[in-house]
């Protein structure tokens, strides 16, 4: 644990140094729209962009992960009920044979 606020600690002051020597003014134009600010700033609403477009892009297979273990998880319920359920048939059968 330790030693993750430690690593923690070092990104943070990492991007505050990065931050604070990229002060400089950069102007992002997409079709109509343009926008000023410090290049610094740029480059983190491009990381967030990028995170939240490949945590979107990674959803449907975790949805489908989760369903089919959901749905494994049940198969093996329900085996391991006719597993004893036939446990029992042979128990009694076995007892009931002179």
């Amino acid at each position: 644990m330790q030693v993750f606020l430690l690593v923690a600690l070092a990104v943070a002051l990492a991007a505050v140094m990065f931050a604070l020597q990229n002060i400089v003014p950069v102007t992002v134009t997409f079709l109509t729209w343009t926008y000023e600010g410090s290049l610094a700033l740029m480059l983190l609403v491009a990381l967030v962009v990028g995170a939240l477009v490949s945590f979107l892009a990674s959803v449907p297979a975790l949805v489908k992960g989760r369903l089919t273990a959901s749905s494994l998880k049940k198969r093996v319920a329900a085996l391991e009920a006719d597993l004893e359920g036939q446990r029992l048939k042979l128990d009694a059968a076995r007892n009931s044979t002179p």
